[in-house]
């Protein structure tokens, strides 16, 4: 009885060294590679070996003009493609373009291009979120289940990631400025390319950046979330209001929404997982916003590596003011003739739906940029295995912030001939206002109703 006993505690003991060696932060000779082999972020600092890829180098924040609503000039403008993958020669280049690029190349074969530039690597952060990163990475790690972090502060947990997980959860904690307030406009086309749109005003603020913040006391807030539809009519006013939280096994999500015909506040707890998108048409879960977001603990996560894959990079193009959204938004896709690709490493991380959860995507391949740890693109597939849903995001570095971010998030639906396009600001005041600053009073439930008062 007593051997019995000391074999189950030896095999409890290491069952607990297993996990706890799964979720440890890595050594302090690992980290010491960040800014020196590795930049600051966890990219490989160097170029690849033909010289496809260059070394990683950071744009100042001068690198381009701001003009008076503060939309950036181009700083690689004078680049001209290298060339055009098309449906013609895919075959040629499909070592480097996910499942989804393809089978939208295969869609639309008349008007669907990827345009391949130069790769500029000129993303970068403050050195105080560096600072940050370079303490979580010895310090982070995951709670129990992989579903929330423990010692984390700022952004990305995992500079040197061991497990497809760590990747994931670089994504949703990345730096995106601390704060930002924001006009954005979404657009569902049909089939022939007509839309309308709905026009947003979105305030996003990580917990450490609320003006009555105490790091004495951070609590389980990852960050604050508000987004008003101030436009059409029908939807105006309505508000829904996030509160992200780190740890999510001990506390999950919360939301609200307030409806202004209705006049009144209630909890929204279908904003998350595969809940419906905001006046996105059917076009977009509640967890497709921002590419990928909120609890991962649905699916098994598999780190496949990293490899090298033309993604849509440094979309300044795409955010010209001068544009319209109808020079933008065309028939089943948006305009790729705006479109700016480079060739990038991207951690390749697969998601599985795992057993007795439920998910309308069963299976989804992440491609998340090294650089800046941004969900690149997303391929979903359906219950039946079949390749739905393609997510693309085009990118843009904020340099005059030192802010990685989107420019405009799309989500192709191969089977209805539809898509989603979301972020597109080129025809409103302003650009993104980094620095935004609020309190917690400001992202209550009780603030809700004066929000969406029209």
């Amino acid at each position: 009885m007593n051997k019995t006993r000391s074999l189950l505690q030896a095999g409890v003991l290491g069952l607990s060294l297993l996990a706890t060696s799964v979720m440890a932060a890595v050594s302090a000779d690992e980290a010491a590679k960040l800014g020196s082999t590795l930049t600051p972020m966890g990219a490989e600092k160097a170029g690849n070996a033909d010289g496809s890829i260059g070394p990683w180098e950071p744009l100042s924040k001068t690198a381009g003009s701001v003009d008076a609503k503060g939309f950036l000039s181009d700083p690689y403008g004078s680049d001209k493609p290298l060339f055009t993958i098309t449906a013609q020669n895919a075959e040629q280049y499909k070592d480097k373009l996910s499942p989804g690029q393809l089978a939208m190349l295969k869609r639309y074969p008349d008007t669907f291009k990827i345009p391949v530039f130069k790769t500029h690597r000129g993303a970068t952060a403050p050195d105080d979120v560096f600072a940050a990163i370079k303490k979580n990475a010895t310090a982070t790690t995951l709670v129990e289940g992989g579903n929330g972090l423990s010692n984390f502060q700022t952004a990305v947990p995992f500079p040197i990631p061991k497990s497809g997980l760590e990747v994931i959860w670089n994504h949703i904690t990345r730096y995106r400025g601390g704060s930002v307030s924001r006009l954005v406009t979404q657009a569902t086309p049909q089939q022939n390319g007509s839309y309308s749109l709905v026009y947003f005003a979105d305030q996003f603020v990580f917990r450490d950046k609320m003006k009555d913040y105490d790091p004495n006391n951070p609590g389980n807030i990852l960050f604050y979330f508000k987004q008003e539809v101030t436009a059409p009519a029908r939807l105006a006013g309505t508000v829904l209001l996030v509160h992200e939280t780190l740890d999510q096994v001990k506390e999950p999500r919360k939301a609200w929404i307030y409806n202004a015909g209705q006049r009144r506040v209630r909890q929204a707890p279908q904003v998350s997982y595969d809940g419906p998108g905001t006046a996105a048409d059917g076009l977009r879960t509640s967890d497709n916003l921002d590419m990928y977001n909120g609890a991962p603990d649905r699916y098994d996560w598999k780190l496949e590596g990293k490899k090298e894959m033309y993604i849509a990079s440094n979309a300044f193009k795409l955010d010209d003011p001068k544009l319209k959204y109808a020079d933008i938004l065309k028939a089943g896709h948006i305009n790729q003739d705006l479109a700016r690709y480079e060739l990038r490493r991207v951690w390749h991380v697969v998601a599985t739906l795992k057993p007795g959860q439920r998910h309308i995507y069963a299976k989804r391949d992440f491609y998340i940029d090294e650089d800046t740890w941004q969900a690149a693109v997303i391929d979903q597939y359906d219950g039946r295995g079949q390749l739905w849903r393609i997510s693309e995001a085009h990118a843009q570095p904020y340099y005059n912030n030192q802010v990685p971010w989107y420019t405009l998030e799309a989500i192709y639906d191969l089977q209805s001939g539809r898509y989603l396009a979301l972020g597109m600001k080129n025809e409103e005041k302003k650009a993104y206002d980094f620095g935004f600053t609020a309190s917690k009073a400001d992202f209550q439930p009780a603030a809700l109703r004066q929000s969406g008062i029209r």
